[in-house]
């Protein structure tokens, strides 16, 4: 788990926020969140003392962001509530009665095997073999960069993902990266001999290092895609803003005009095992869900899929003009 580097002053409400997130190990995603409601909360009212407001504020709050996403309006909730339950520890009232979004469940977007593959041959180094991994392992963005060294199982074929969101589990080693993989760890393991010279360390999670003195020496503990920029004497993981620069400009180069990501690959991971006949259990623990029904959502595949249903216009109506695929995405019309 990363540290939280942010200081506010002893006592106040964000330094309580940021104690109690670190005491309960939540990811430093989260507390930056919880923290930016906090921080719009407060203004929404004038700047007052957060201690001071009670449910009307808290409605009149949440009532504000009405025309936000249904998302948005969770989470800020979640986050005041959390602020008021386990930091504040005051005692709210019925919120009940606030009105909520909302919420549609979508399929998630998927990329055909052509579509990956065409969107991979636009990248190079680094960034195609972090993308790589993402789709062969289906593992979440931030796992990626948090993994570390001894946490890739060559022998078994296989990553451990130890900071993932549902806790620990395995996942796939993709044969096609080994290599490549290979020679990024050979490079890695000789600018960590440089850093150990500089007495530059990898930070070590969760108090280990008191356990382990000597852990952030060893190259087993050394991020396998390690920032560039050393500071305070510790080298942390690479940023994950130039991946997903990098994967944005590649979907455009390859035609593809899908709202995508570096989560959309994740989504593909999934749906291409389920395609190829591996059981939804399976897929279950490689993806780390805590529940079969999260996964059940990839399901959609089963179903008949819009390519292999034919049109009743395409029984009436004749094409006037040759129509052309291009990338691939939709079709244009020759002129």
């Amino acid at each position: 788990m990363e540290k939280f580097r942010i200081s506010y002053p002893v006592g106040s409400v964000p330094a309580l926020l940021q104690a109690e997130c670190e005491f309960r190990h939540f990811k430093k995603n989260t507390f930056k969140a919880y923290n930016t409601w906090l921080m719009r909360f407060w203004n929404f009212h004038g700047k007052k003392s957060v201690r001071d407001l009670r449910e009307p504020e808290i409605k009149s709050f949440l009532a504000s962001l009405r025309h936000g996403s249904a998302s948005a309006q969770d989470q800020a909730f979640n986050a005041l509530i959390f602020l008021y339950k386990h930091v504040l520890k005051i005692e709210l009232g019925k919120l009940d009665e606030i009105p909520r979004a909302k919420k549609f469940k979508g399929i998630p977007v998927v990329l055909s095997p052509l579509e990956v593959r065409a969107m991979l041959a636009h990248l190079a180094g680094d960034e195609q073999l972090q993308a790589e991994i993402l789709y062969g392992s289906g593992m979440r963005l931030m796992e990626l960069f948090h993994l570390r060294v001894k946490e890739v199982d060559y022998a078994n074929g296989q990553i451990i993902v130890m900071d993932g969101k549902g806790g620990h589990r395995r996942t796939l080693l993709p044969m096609s990266v080994r290599d490549r993989l290979l020679t990024h760890l050979q490079l890695r393991q000789a600018e960590h001999r440089r850093d150990l010279e500089h007495g530059i360390f990898a930070p070590i999670p969760n108090g280990l290092e008191k356990k382990f003195p000597s852990a952030c020496k060893e190259f087993g503990w050394q991020y396998v895609f390690a920032s560039s920029v050393a500071r305070r004497g510790e080298r942390w993981h690479a940023t994950e803003t130039k991946l997903q620069k990098a994967i944005h400009s590649a979907y455009v180069a390859a035609g593809i005009h899908k709202k995508a990501g570096c989560h959309t690959l994740r989504h593909s991971f999934a749906t291409h095992l389920l395609q190829a006949g591996y059981d939804i259990r399976t897929v279950q623990e490689l993806l780390g869900h805590k529940d079969v029904k999260t996964t059940e959502i990839y399901t959609h595949v089963y179903k008949l899929s819009p390519k292999e249903i034919t049109s009743p216009a395409d029984h009436v109506c004749v094409p006037a003009r040759a129509v052309i695929e291009i990338g691939f995405a939709s079709p244009l019309l020759l002129k």
